[in-house]
């Protein structure tokens, strides 16, 4: 039998792999339907059906079908593992989740995604990376990296001591970001170190980090 659970797009792309590590972390079967941007699967009009915005991933759980990255990892944590929700379990501790998934969402993923797509993709697809823009969102990241220092030296997780969808949101894009040269503000930052190290030697980022290659799959010219 078919799993029930299928997650349509690129599995290099870390917003792909945001709902990946979900379904991994809560042990749900589920099939990756693979497409190819370059082939430009998500503008063909089956897929614009489940998501008229032409952006991967989409989830199909039976006859519900989601499209946004940090919707469908909310979903499938809240029908499968919904402890990663509420952090330690109190009302207060699942605020806090959500608050630092704002963060991870507003905060931390603008300014890393711009240095790790100037320092890793832009080279790939034969451009010259923009070392404003690197250096703009370096000075911006090592403030948010601060407060992470900070938060991260008073509880061991970002919402308390329990890990929750607050921490495991920020894998694949620092997945990436510690492929750059700017990995070093990660890793001179003690708490926050701690904290990725641990984050990325969980099981299910293990293994869906097996579907990110450094190159995006552009190395080859092909997509997962």
């Amino acid at each position: 039998m078919a799993p029930a659970l299928k997650v349509y797009g690129w599995a290099v792309s870390p917003f792909v792999a945001r709902p990946l590590l979900c379904l991994e972390e809560a042990g749900v079967d589920y099939e990756l339907i693979p497409m190819k941007r370059e082939a430009g699967d998500h503008l063909l009009p089956d897929f614009l059906a489940k998501n008229p915005f032409g952006q991967v991933p989409v989830l199909e759980d039976g006859d519900l079908t989601l499209f946004e990255s940090r919707a469908i990892a909310r979903h499938v944590l809240r029908k499968y593992k919904p402890e990663l929700l509420v952090g330690d379990g109190s009302p207060e501790s699942a605020a806090m989740v959500d608050v630092w998934l704002e963060v991870e969402a507003h905060q931390h993923h603008p300014v890393a995604g711009a240095i790790s797509i100037q320092c890793l993709l832009v080279p790939l697809l034969g451009g010259t990376r923009d070392q404003a823009i690197v250096d703009e969102n370096v000075v911006k990241l090592r403030k948010v990296l601060e407060v992470y220092e900070a938060r991260l030296s008073a509880s061991k997780y970002l919402a308390g001591e329990s890990v929750s969808l607050a921490d495991l949101s920020h894998f694949p894009l620092m997945h990436y970001f510690m492929e750059t040269e700017y990995a070093s503000l990660v890793e001179e930052r003690p708490h926050v170190k701690a904290w990725w190290e641990e984050l990325k030697a969980r099981p299910a980022a293990r293994k869906v980090k097996e579907f990110m290659s450094p190159d995006f799959g552009l190395g080859n010219k092909a997509e997962q």
